[in-house]
Formats: structure tokens, C-alpha cells, sequence
């Protein structure tokens, strides 16, 4: 049986490695190595010099107190000989000393004593010059006995005329001998610092391994360069928060949903955004998954992650569309209940008007007809009068017929004027339709449930106030009550409520105002907005300085639509 083909083995390459720990480890145990090495090299040199300095000041004390005993008269009153008394003064004192040599020499440079006898009685071989013109000498120098450090004075006699000079010699090899000797222990201790250096390179470089996972420079940049590329992909919100709660990295789309800048990047979160549940939400004061926030006129899902050094990654995903959506769903399924109960209501009218027929009664039947259509009629007359923009009185209209058709009074207040000059139109049917619906889902059930709508103009501000005659709010519970997310309802097809409210409020303070609730003189909740400047400036007048007909207060009685079933 044929084997099968076998992969050749790799041959391993050594190169410069990869990966950020042992690159590191190497630059940091080279840098420790040159350190030691350029250290002791710095040490090394002026010590070597140091002892060259100290062997010549030896040499030059040993001339000078060889010069300073008795050998002058020995020099003036002898020849120099091998057991000449110089000779013999010059030995001992190069015994006890320990020096090389010690040569005492007269002005013609003639020695008198030497370490080697032979020499004694010739000429010296360096000049002896200067020493015998009265300076001391010191050098490092070659002679007849090799490479020395020397000292050498000027031998006076006792009137202090110098008669000769007096050369002492320290031999060179003690002193690289004492120099090589200081070697090894400067190398242990350089040894221990480097080894401590190393070791101190590799703690720092194993936790440098842990914190980038072991990667390489090249994996560093390109995950650097995908992580960017990702974030400004991504269509959610991601934002980065250090452990100090400032901004570390925003994506596009989360500084679209925030409402911010680049320039954000950096600052306390707290400052950037304010106080308000958004902040609460993101620095991780309330606790959750998928946690409902509106930022501006947008309805906000966060999720937020911790991470490792105290900081955290919280994701926003926009759910605006989908919120209003789904309201507009709720609206349709109360409209198609509405329309259902219009319809058998319809049936049983057409069933009336069929019998008042067939029974021959032609008028109680016109009577019957006139009165129907008249009340629809007079409903949305009625609603015209006073609201005079046609946003907010087609909401009002519609809303009336689905009061109706749920059983519940909707009455408009004898208050109510509202001129056509509405800046906003569509915030203040948002604010309104959004009022309205809590009321009627809060009167609807309840003893004679019923709904009063006021909404009136006071110079540019307008002032609506809702209320009805349900089971109210208790006190500790009204501000929650425009807390995004907060409900006391069951959820509706789409899952979340808890908006209209918190929208509400957002909308009145956008623009100056407020919201607030308190309880109606029926036991049930009354909501009140102020939105400042809501209405264009106007200059109409009539010609008697008369207010125009369509701001005039119509003193009649309240406008009631609906029945109570």
C-alpha cells in the first residue's frame, strides 16, 4: 500500500518575533543589557585612571621621603657601588615600601643605587631634567625594568643646593592587577542589576501579554482599523464610557440620537447631556435590559455592558418610527372597534328608520333622521366655533366620536378660543391627541365618565387643560407619571408604553413651558400644559379698535359631544 504524499516539514525561522510581549521583552532586555554594559564601561574608566593617579602620588611620596633622609652627605661623601651606604638606604627603603624601584641618582644623572646592581654607576635612562632643575615629576613611563608609574623630586643637601634627584618607580602590572581585580565584583553587581532588570522586563512584559491577548503590532492595527470601520457602520448607537464616566468613543449614529458633536468625546457624560433619565441610563444609575429613554423627540432602547477597568459600552437603537407605529396601530384597532360598534349602531338606526316606515309613520321618521344627522352636525359645528385651527379641531372631532362610541362624555370648556395662528400645529395635536387618549382610557368604566377639554390662548401662550372623572393620580405618583417607561396600563400590541406623557412633558419644556397634574373637581386627574409662543404674532384689529370676531369668547354653554352609555 502506497503511502500518501507527506507535507514537507517547516523549517522554523528566527526572525524578529511578532507578537507585542516578546518584542517588548526584547527591546527591554536589550535596553537593560546595553545599560549594564555602558555603566560599567563609564566605571571602569575613571577607575582605572584613579589608580594610575594613585600609584604616581605613591611614587612621588616615596621620593619625597627618600629625599628627605640623610642620603645627600651619603651621595657627596661615597662612590656609588653595589654595598655603598646609598645603596643600602635606597634597598631598605624600597623593602618597606614595596616599590618597583628606588634610584637616586646625582646631577649628571649618574645612579648611585638601583634594584638592579648592575645598573648602578651608568646614566639613567629617561631625562632627568627637570627633576634636577628643581620640579617634581609624575608619570607613567617605560625603563629599563619595564612600563611604571614614577615619581621623581630634587635630592637637596642640607644649605638646600640640589645635588641630584631622587626616581621611585611603581610597577604597572599592580595596578592593572588591582584594576582587573575590582573587574568581578563590578560585574556581579552589574550582573545583579541586569538580572533584576530582566526580571522586572518580563513582569512588565507577561502583563502586557495579558492586556492585549497575546497579539501581534499588526493584529493591534488591524483590529484598531476594523473596530472604527464597524462603529461608523453600525446603524446603532454605541457609545464608551471610562470609569470616570466620561465619553471615551461615540459612533455617528449615536451622536445623531444624542443630539452631539465630536467635541463631546472626552467630557463627563453628565455634562454633555444633562441631567435626566437618558444620563441615568447610560452611567448605569437604573439597571436593565432594553431600557426605554426619549433624547429629544426620539424614543430611545439602551442596553448598557460593563466592562473590565470600571467603564462600560451602552448601545441606543432608535425606535422612534416603531413607537409611533405602534401607537398608530392602538388608534386603528380603537378606530376599528369604533367603527364596528358605529356600525351595529347604524344597523339598528336603519332597522328604527325601516319600521317607522313599513308602520306608514313618514314623520316621526323625517323627525327621527333630522335629529341623528343633527347631532353629528352640531358636534363638529360646535368644535369649530371655538378651535379655529383645522389640526387640533379634526383631532377633537374624531376623538369625539370615539368618546362616544366608548361610552364617555368628551365636553369642550365655555374657556376654550383658539386662534388659527398656531406656530406648531402638529406638537400641539401630539400634546393634545396624547392627553385626550389618557383621559379617556382613565374616565372610560368609571360612574358617569365624562372628559372636559379647555384649550385657550393667552396673548402667544397656549394653555391646555384636560380632565376627567376617573380614579385620579395619587400624589406621590405625579411626577412619575412623565417618567419615560413609568405606566400603570397594560402593555399594548407592541410591547412598551409609558411615552406619551414623558413626550408631552419634553415638548412644553422645548419650548419654555411646562406639564404638570393635579386632581379635578370630579375626584379624577387634571393635566395641565403651557407652551409659551406657541401662537404667531398678529396685528389684526377691527376699524373700532375691536378685537376680530375669531378672538372674541363666545359666553355660551359648554360644548358637549357623546353620550354616557
Amino acid at each position: 500500500m502506497n503511502a500518501g504524499p507527506t507535507t514537507p516539514p517547516r523549517r522554523r525561522r528566527f526572525g524578529w518575533p511578532r507578537r507585542v510581549f516578546s518584542q517588548v521583552l526584547l527591546m527591554q532586555l536589550a535596553i537593560a543589557a546595553g545599560t549594564a554594559v555602558l555603566a560599567t564601561g563609564l566605571f571602569l574608566r575613571p577607575l582605572s585612571d584613579q589608580l594610575d593617579d594613585q600609584a604616581m602620588r605613591r611614587a612621588l611620596a616615596i621620593a619625597e621621603t627618600t629625599a628627605s633622609e640623610p642620603v645627600a652627605d651619603a651621595l657627596l661623601a661615597s662612590r656609588p657601588s653595589v654595598d655603598g651606604p646609598v645603596q643600602e638606604e635606597a634597598e631598605r627603603i624600597r623593602r618597606a615600601t614595596g616599590a618597583e624601584y628606588v634610584v637616586i641618582m646625582d646631577r649628571r644623572g649618574v645612579r648611585w643605587s638601583h634594584t638592579d646592581t648592575g645598573q648602578i654607576g651608568r646614566v639613567v635612562s629617561t631625562d632627568p631634567s627637570e627633576a634636577i632643575a628643581g620640579h617634581d615629576i609624575m608619570e607613567i613611563d617605560s625603563g629599563t625594568l619595564g612600563r611604571s608609574a614614577r615619581g621623581k623630586v630634587p635630592l637637596r643637601d642640607e644649605s638646600g643646593k640640589i645635588v641630584g634627584a631622587v626616581s621611585v618607580g611603581i610597577a604597572y602590572d599592580s595596578v592593572r592587577e588591582r584594576l582587573l581585580a575590582t573587574i568581578p565584583g563590578l560585574l556581579a553587581y552589574a550582573g545583579g542589576a541586569l538580572a533584576v532588570g530582566a526580571l522586572a522586563a518580563f513582569l512588565i512584559s507577561r502583563r502586557l501579554q495579558r492586556q492585549t491577548h497575546d497579539l501581534a503590532f499588526s493584529d493591534i492595527s488591524a483590529l484598531l482599523a476594523e473596530r472604527e470601520a464597524m462603529l461608523h457602520s453600525l446603524r446603532e448607537g454605541v457609545i464608551a464610557l471610562d470609569g470616570a464616566g466620561r465619553i471615551r468613543l461615540m459612533n455617528d449614529e449615536a451622536q445623531r440620537l444624542l443630539g452631539l458633536g465630536p467635541e463631546a468625546t472626552g467630557q463627563p457624560l453628565d455634562v454633555v447631556l444633562g441631567p435626566g433619565r437618558t444620563t441615568d441610563v447610560l452611567a448605569g444609575r437604573v439597571a436593565g435590559d432594553d431600557l426605554l429613554t426619549v433624547s429629544g423627540t426620539r424614543v430611545l432602547i439602551a442596553n448598557r455592558m460593563p466592562t473590565d477597568d470600571g467603564g462600560a459600552v451602552a448601545t441606543l437603537r432608535d425606535r422612534t418610527e416603531l413607537e409611533q407605529l405602534g401607537r398608530e396601530l392602538d388608534a386603528t384597532r380603537g378606530l376599528i372597534d369604533a367603527l364596528r360598534a358605529q356600525d351595529h349602531e347604524h344597523a339598528n338606526r336603519m332597522h328604527t328608520l325601516m319600521g317607522l316606515l313599513e308602520l306608514e309613520m313618514h314623520d316621526e321618521a323625517v323627525e327621527f333622521v333630522t335629529e341623528v344627522v343633527g347631532v353629528h352636525r352640531a358636534t363638529a359645528e360646535q368644535v369649530t366655533e371655538r378651535i379655529h385651527d383645522p389640526l387640533p379641531a379634526a383631532l377633537l372631532v374624531g376623538k369625539a366620536t370615539v368618546a362616544a362610541e366608548r361610552g364617555v362624555s368628551l365636553r369642550i370648556s365655555p374657556a376654550t378660543l383658539l386662534p388659527d395662528r398656531l406656530v406648531d400645529p402638529q406638537g400641539l395635536v401630539t400634546v393634545l391627541g396624547n392627553l385626550v387618549d389618557n383621559a379617556l382610557d382613565a374616565a372610560a368604566g368609571s360612574e358617569d365618565p365624562r372628559i372636559e377639554v379647555e384649550v385657550r390662548a393667552e396673548g402667544r401662550t397656549v394653555v391646555l387643560r384636560i380632565s376627567d372623572s376617573g380614579p385620579g393620580i395619587p400624589p406621590q405618583q405625579r411626577e412619575l407619571v412623565f417618567t419615560e417607561g413609568w405606566t400603570t396600563k397594560e402593555l399594548p400590541t407592541h410591547g412598551r408604553r409609558g411615552l406619551g406623557l414623558a413626550m408631552v412633558r419634553r415638548l412644553a419644556e422645548r419650548q419654555g413651558g411646562s406639564a404638570r397634574v393635579t386632581e379635578s373637581a370630579d375626584g379624577g386627574a387634571e393635566f395641565t400644559v403651557v407652551l409659551p409662543e406657541a401662537l404667531a404674532e398678529t396685528e389684526r384689529v377691527t376699524r373700532d379698535g375691536a378685537p376680530p370676531d375669531d378672538l372674541v369668547r363666545d359666553p355660551a354653554e359648554p360644548v358637549t359631544t357623546g353620550e354616557t352609555r
